[in-house]
């Protein structure tokens, strides 16, 4: 028999009120008479009814977090940061893969709006905007990840894409590099800031490149990653002069450039030095050590929490807030010259 929290107020001879206080933690209520309700909740293993207190409050208490890619360690870092965030707050995250596909993204956040959430993250991988205005006409809170569109205004929390590529490429100059690569990543916000990071560097130390040090990796995802790196890499070898520096989009690119390199019989970082992106688990157990650029996915998970709970618990105005953390070289074996 499901026990309802009537049944508890009326066992303990409490108002419903009461134990409604009890459950929420509220100050207003006496340390022992909580800790009654408490006790008995436990032992009747009582589970408050989430439909009917949205139904009261008109809040689900649940948060929407749609992500292209559950492989990348750089999502599940932001996951888990938002995750224990929220929960301090007593709201709680869903958590949906569209698997770089545009249509399953879309399919997810209409299941997800027929569920009323109370706010979505959203790291697209559209080409446009369709999905994110459905879920600003139904009047959601949005907050974007990663990727921002232009002219559509949304809450955005990322990390600054244009410095992510000019500290990989300042790094490899400073390490004495000249003919810098970079296999450039998907023409989006993102694939298009960090490849321009990478040319404001080497416009600033006056280092001319021909267009073809700049090879596209396509819509590369981390289940394909280290495959699109490698075919990448093809291209790389085959320029002359052959680069003496490398800066990948992300790390599963940089990991399979590496390994058709070791293939070539490169070594690295004496022949061609590399910088990734993403800073991965395992980057520093790999056969050369990569060095990194870390995008502080676990900060932005948190960032993105206090956000959240800001827009749903504070008075605010209409304006879109933006919050662009600083990212940070992490250096490695594979980069280090001098």
């Amino acid at each position: 028999m499901t026990v309802r929290m009537k049944d508890i107020a009326a066992d303990l001879g409490v108002s419903v009120v009461t134990v409604s206080r009890a459950l929420r933690n509220r100050p207003d209520i006496a340390e022992a008479t909580k800790a009654r309700i408490l006790e008995r909740v436990k032992r009747l293993n009582y589970r408050p009814n989430l439909t009917a207190r949205s139904l009261v409050t008109g809040r689900s208490s649940l948060i929407g977090l749609v992500v292209p890619d559950l492989i990348h360690p750089f999502f599940g870092e932001i996951a888990k940061g938002l995750s224990a965030r929220l929960r301090d707050k007593e709201y709680y995250l869903i958590v949906s893969s569209s698997e770089s596909d545009p249509q399953l993204e879309q399919d997810e956040v209409e299941h997800m709006l027929a569920h009323h959430l109370d706010c979505f993250v959203v790291a697209s991988s559209r080409k446009d905007t369709d999905s994110l205005r459905r879920i600003d006409e139904a009047g959601v809170p949005l907050v974007l990840v990663d990727r921002r569109f232009p002219g559509f205004a949304s809450h955005f929390v990322g990390v600054d894409d244009v410095k992510v590529g000019e500290l990989a490429t300042e790094h490899l100059i400073a390490q004495g590099c000249r003919r810098i690569a970079h296999i450039r990543g998907p023409q989006t916000s993102i694939g298009n800031a960090r490849a321009e990071g990478y040319s404001n560097a080497l416009a600033r130390h006056g280092i001319k490149l021909p267009d073809s040090y700049v090879v596209a990796c396509g819509e590369a995802s981390d289940s394909d990653g280290e495959t699109r790196g490698r075919r990448a890499m093809e291209e790389i070898l085959a320029l002359k002069p052959c680069p003496d520096g490398l800066f990948c989009f992300n790390d599963t690119i940089a990991v399979g450039a590496m390994d058709r390199a070791f293939e070539a019989g490169l070594r690295i970082p004496k022949d061609i030095a590399v910088v990734g992106c993403g800073n991965f688990h395992y980057s520093s157990k790999l056969k050369v050590p990569l060095t990194s650029i870390d995008q502080k996915s676990r900060e932005i998970g948190e960032r993105i929490a206090k956000l959240i709970v800001s827009l749903l618990e504070k008075p605010h105005s209409a304006r879109s807030r933006s919050i662009v953390l600083e990212p940070e070289l992490i250096a490695r074996e594979s980069s280090r010259l001098r």
